[in-house]
């Protein structure tokens, strides 16, 4: 498979695994708290908040959508779109591998881009997330009408590059509209409802396919039709029997000598559309609509393109069902946790601005209230929910490996559990005991878990201590122990099948 090269591309490989890892602050909490705790706005460098989010949601999140800077050489108020290309690839790297290490294993993500990057994003994203993970390039209609400033060629669509994480990533279907339904009749008066007349022929000669060629009975005027030579019937002679005992083929009014079609009833086919690779205004919206969506919200456009709300649905619908998190780490004004918020789907936005506060906080609180923009008719939404906001603090670690002192146990402890199994820390991590993995038994040794810092505490290993590590697991299996120091020698820890690791030295990035 063919690699993107840029100036500083080796920088930004190794970006994503050395950057610093950082605490989150919880700054406040709106609406309720229970629901609160499942969605986040974060403010901050979206790199930083990425990998501060690792130990927590690794492999969790089901849908992830960005709306990056498009690096179309304009000024935008809130961000600088004017990235010089290799720049502009090296910024996207390492996010994207942080998204990818976030994913769900049937997950998929989707970008909106258009043609100033979005063939080097392909490349990219095919290094990133593999080639055969790619699902499609869907062209947007973003605008219904030319651009007043057309030159050459009136621009009216944004890509979105659609990549899933694996195989096991299963779309949905869209629901279906009327204008689909409609085309369903009953001229006959058919006691298994509306259908849908269907080609009986297909594109394939008589050579290709000999066995779809032959003669049926025209029931109208009792003449055998054969098909033409160079377009054969679409199934083979015992499936036609099949179709003709049942009544599904449909001759036009008696006494006409139509050709045959197939009865295509409504009742028995999928409930839904399926999604096509372009989505017309009349589907997702456009632009337009999210100008109007962010004027009635705050009274201006905090961004020059802000996406409508609709879009941000249909993704939702295909890629995720209720419950489900999503993840937007170029938040904007807030659109998607907005949309996800109304559809019932648990959220992640990261937003580096401050219009995280003027913008996103103000917008999701009106969510809660019931607002009735956007979707808000479609989806039925009420009101209700609540959400945190939390910013990024000061580094787990100084330059030094030394582990910052405001770094409590629970956290240090969904950092070691990811560091060493790559999972998300799900668990309560209210005991030195974090968990099982693939055979081995993992312990944290930390911040007084088991009382005080004196070494009979719990911050030391000695042999009181690991005979109560025994009572907390009592399978015999490998332990692995963190803590300030040990002081078992390395005969009785190899003899008791202990691997030790001492704090802040063996913490280290995965």
């Amino acid at each position: 498979m063919p690699f993107l090269d840029w100036v500083n591309k080796n920088h930004a490989k190794d970006t994503a695994r050395e950057v610093p890892y950082h605490l989150l602050k919880r700054e406040a909490t709106y609406g309720d708290e229970a629901s609160a705790a499942d969605n986040l706005l974060i403010q901050g460098d979206n790199l930083l908040a990425l990998k501060a989010l690792l130990p927590f949601y690794a492999g969790r999140v089901k849908c992830i959508f960005i709306d990056p800077p498009y690096n179309t050489q304009s000024a935008f108020e809130h961000y600088d779109d004017r990235l010089e290309h290799s720049q502009w690839l090296s910024m996207m790297y390492p996010r994207l591998v942080l998204l990818r290490d976030l994913l769900a294993e049937d997950g998929s993500i989707w970008i909106t881009i258009d043609d100033n990057e979005a063939h080097y994003l392909k490349v990219l994203m095919d290094e990133v997330f593999g080639r055969a993970n790619f699902l499609c390039g869907i062209a947007w209609e973003k605008r219904y009408s030319p651009p007043p400033d057309t030159k050459d060629f009136g621009y009216v669509h944004d890509l979105i590059l659609v990549y899933r994480k694996g195989k096991a990533f299963v779309r949905k279907l869209l629901p279906s509209t009327d204008d689909q339904t409609g085309r369903y009749k009953n001229p006959d008066s058919d006691a298994r409802g509306s259908w849908k007349a269907m080609d009986y022929t297909c594109r394939f000669s008589a050579d290709e396919r000999p066995n779809l060629y032959y003669p049926i009975r025209q029931p109208n005027t009792g003449e055998e039709i054969w098909p033409k030579k160079t377009r054969v019937w679409a199934m083979s002679r015992e499936v036609h029997l099949k179709n003709e005992a049942e009544g599904r083929i449909w001759w036009g009014t008696k006494g006409s000598n139509s050709v045959p079609a197939l009865k295509n009833f409504l009742s028995e086919v999928a409930q839904g559309m399926m999604p096509m690779s372009l989505w017309k205004h009349s589907l997702a919206g456009h632009n337009q609509d999210g100008k109007k969506e962010a004027l009635a919200l705050f009274g201006d456009t905090p961004f020059s393109t802000p996406k409508p709300e609709r879009l941000l649905s249909v993704i939702l619908h295909i890629a995720t069902e209720p419950g489900d998190l999503v993840l937007d780490s170029f938040l904007g004004s807030g659109t998607t946790a907005a949309v996800a918020h109304k559809m019932g789907r648990r959220y992640i936005g990261i937003e580096m601005g401050e219009h995280a506060r003027t913008h996103c906080i103000p917008r999701l609180e009106k969510v809660i209230a019931g607002e009735q923009g956007g979707i808000s008719e479609a989806v039925g939404w009420q009101g209700g929910g609540g959400f945190s906001f939390l910013t990024l603090s000061e580094p787990a670690f100084d330059e030094d490996g030394r582990l910052n002192a405001a770094v409590k146990f629970p956290t240090l402890a969904a950092y070691v559990w990811h560091v060493e199994t790559g999972s998300p820390g799900q668990q309560a991590f209210d005991s030195p005991f974090l968990g099982m993995h693939e055979g081995k038994a993992y312990f944290l040794l930390y911040n007084g878990i088991l009382g005080d810092r004196r070494p009979a505490g719990g911050n030391v290993l000695t042999s009181a201590i690991l005979a109560h590590l025994r009572e907390l697991c009592p399978v015999q299996v490998p332990f692995v122990v963190y803590g300030e120091t040990a002081r078992l020698g390395p005969a009785r820890m190899e003899a008791e099948g202990v691997t030790f690791k001492q704090i802040p030295y063996d913490v280290t990035m995965r």
